[in-house]
């Protein structure tokens, strides 16, 4: 007799310890099967259910179906526990898919300098899936030729556009603002945000009004990506009275939006973004979702508004197992950057590609970022294959250590021009100016006067450009190439490695989003089965592409 303390073990890697089953199952002998090989396909056929059984040898084994019209194939076996279906569009709040029209609650996070393409953008539409384009550090004919297409393509679908934080340069960001509200881009991801603006608060403001009922309607949607409680409270609660009361005095707001303004917060979803490739404070994410879901529990206990807001999981996520971690934590949805760059929709070249396809966890760094480098701010990036990282570190310190270009000792000026550079510090400046002039003068009239500030922007040139190079391939400079990249790139690449999507040439958005999510729903089904005290062999955890 078999005790609740033994264990039934058979070459199906699958033990039970119960003493009785939960009833008798009963179907044809082929729909059973006692194989590992067999079990598995099963248990990956996650649209339909299974049915764990014990046959009368003590074989634990998993049948696809129940039932039989042929009596002479009929056997009967213990029924152990049932496995319910389990869809990939079912993980996460269905509310998140609702709000966008989406099929799965996943998300490409924006990528800036256009690597969040509008081609990415449009095949993940297409797939059910919300995704970003990358419009930070665009020019703005070049964001609008984007947006255009994008709208021409996916018609109603769900898309999203970045609205980056440019405290170095406001006008940029009040540009943007001001294009997505004329082009009726309903759907901003905001992100680098340390504090709220006029220019996000006003899109969010701009797009609110009552309805029949007297319920606030929102049109323009904000999901903010944050890293820290003190950031995200901003956007979990309305906008400050201060800011709305200087859009009203500008008349760049109605008074009856900046009274409903009141009553709702600033985001509809939270994107809680941890070890990211690009902007990131590379906090762990087990200790910030839970502590960014506990503050939104908080402020929502408190406010008590109509729809709580949202809170998803980014960065680090490149695997099924990260992806179902998210979800399993409280997740309402997914988002992933890295392992988009290296698909044939993003707006990297092949040879960024190429090289992030190769990349393991640990091939990532810390560089100064443009956007911020006066601040001394810093974004992930890979440092396999590329100096970047390096050379942009002895810029900032050089800027550190001088208060202006003239303040350089002279072997190090000569080999930042000859290494870094190649081009005399003259020359790099006269192309800041004719830049400048035509995105933003304001910079150029800052620096004249400022020896430190116009040292800023000659060191900006090169941090600038490097992310364009990297993105237009360009010949001679690849060991410059700034590429944005965090942890979940190698995690991916060791997960696909021997597949299909080994190779960047066969990888596509809508594909690895896809493989991510199927392998995210058969792994929760796995772990269902471990909660009603069915035990598996480690070797049916591994999730393979097909």
């Amino acid at each position: 007799m078999t005790t609740a303390t033994q264990v039934k073990t058979n070459d199906s890697g699958i033990r039970s310890k119960a003493e009785k089953g939960i009833g008798k199952w009963f179907g044809s002998s082929t729909a059973v099967k006692y194989d590992q090989d067999g079990i598995k396909a099963i248990f990956e056929n996650t649209d339909k259910p299974a049915y764990i059984v014990r046959a009368e040898d003590g074989r634990v084994g998993v049948a696809d179906s129940i039932g039989t019209d042929d009596k002479s194939d009929l056997v009967t076996a213990e029924l152990l526990t049932t496995l319910p279906a389990y869809l990939p569009e079912q993980l996460g709040d269905a509310a998140f898919k609702e709000a966008y029209g989406l099929k799965y609650n996943y998300m490409t996070g924006a990528m800036a300098n256009g690597i969040g393409s509008a081609d990415l953008v449009i095949a993940g539409s297409k797939a059910g899936i919300l995704s970003s384009f990358g419009a930070g550090g665009m020019v703005l004919n070049k964001v609008e030729e984007g947006i255009r297409k994008i709208q021409a393509s996916v018609g109603d679908g769900a898309y999203a556009v970045n609205l980056i934080h440019s405290p170095a340069e406001e006008a940029l960001e009040r540009n943007a603002a001001e294009l997505f509200m004329n082009l009726g881009v309903r759907v901003v991801e905001a992100s680098a945000f340390m504090d709220l603006t006029p220019h996000i608060v006003r899109y969010r403001a701009s797009g609110l009004s009552k309805g029949s009922d007297g319920a606030v309607v929102i049109k323009n949607r904000v999901i903010s990506k944050i890293s820290r409680l003190e950031v995200a409270e901003k956007f979990l609660r309305p906008a400050p009275d201060f800011i709305l009361d200087g859009l009203v005095s500008n008349k760049l707001i109605t008074p009856e939006q900046a009274e409903l303004a009141k009553l709702v917060p600033m985001a509809d979803d939270i994107i809680v973004e941890a070890d990211s490739g690009g902007h990131t404070d590379r906090r762990s994410l087990v200790c910030l979702l839970p502590s960014i879901i506990a503050l939104r529990n908080t402020v929502q206990h408190e406010l008590k508004y109509k729809q709580e807001v949202r809170v998803g999981a980014g960065g680090g996520i490149g695997t099924p197992e990260s992806l179902l971690a998210a979800f399993a934590m409280g997740a309402a949805f997914a988002v992933t950057g890295s392992i988009n760059q290296a698909t044939r929709e993003s707006g990297s070249s092949d040879h960024v590609r190429k090289i992030l396809a190769q990349a393991d966890s640990t091939d990532v760094m810390m560089a100064p970022a443009a956007d911020m480098f006066e601040l001394g701010v810093k974004l992930q990036v890979l440092k396999k294959g590329s100096l970047f990282g390096l050379r942009a570190q002895k810029l900032y310190d050089a800027y550190v250590d001088c208060e202006s270009l003239d303040d350089i000792p002279v072997k190090e000026r000569e080999s930042m021009e000859k290494t870094i550079f190649k081009d005399t510090l003259e020359n790099i400046w006269a192309s800041c100016v004719s830049f400048f002039e035509e995105r933003d003068p304001e910079q150029i009239d800052r620096a004249r006067g400022n020896p430190k500030r116009k040292m800023a922007l000659v060191f900006r040139w090169y941090l600038g450009l490097s992310s364009a190079w990297a993105n237009g391939g360009e010949q001679g400079r690849e060991m410059d190439y700034q590429i944005w990249c965090g942890p979940a790139m190698g995690a991916f690449n060791g997960w696909v490695k021997g597949s299909r999507l080994e190779s960047w040439e066969h990888r596509h958005v809508a594909d690895v989003a896809g493989e991510l999510l199927k392998g995210g729903a058969y792994l929760f089904r796995l772990q269902y089965l471990e909660m009603y005290g069915i035990h598996l062999h480690p070797t049916y955890r591994e999730v393979k592409v097909k």
